[in-house]
């Protein structure tokens, strides 16, 4: 198994463990009463601020210990470049994630037009932004394996 279909494993377990335990984190907090209060605006939008820099931190403690592990059990240092096959593969996961995303979106904002409470919006939105990462990281497992 190459370098960077290792690094894809370690992502999409990452992310998905990650996502996981900040929901559970975050699940008994969430406040009770009206659904269109400003302690519900004030959750969600925390969420999601706290999501974001919980998961970028995370994953870069989690990549500095996925390559010291690496280097440590294969006596190799990772790759320092890219070649034009690692670009491609990297330009068509990121395609697939954003289209995604992109959906998840506009399902966000239909659910806003046609009347849905807004914290059906935020639940769409972040499971939109789980899902597109979960896609960009099994694209690149599988180009990695089969080939573009």
């Amino acid at each position: 198994m190459t370098y960077q279909e290792k690094k894809s494993i370690v992502s999409l377990i990452s992310t998905i463990l990650i996502f996981g335990s900040y929901y559970l984190y975050m699940y008994p907090q969430f406040p009770e009463g009206t659904q269109e209060s400003t302690e519900t605006f004030h959750f969600w939008g925390s969420f999601v601020l706290m999501l974001m820099l919980v998961s970028i931190i995370a994953h870069i403690i989690i990549s500095i210990i996925f390559n010291i592990i690496f280097r440590i059990t294969t006596k190799e240092k990772e790759p320092k470049f890219a070649d034009e096959l690692d670009k491609l593969i990297e330009l068509k996961a990121n395609r697939i994630s954003f289209f995604v995303f992109i959906i998840g979106f506009l399902f966000a904002m239909v659910s806003l037009v046609i009347d849905q409470p807004s914290q059906a919006m935020f639940m769409i939105l972040i499971a939109s932004g789980f899902l597109s990462d979960l896609t960009g990281s099994i694209t690149k497992l599988y180009h990695y394996r089969k080939g573009v």
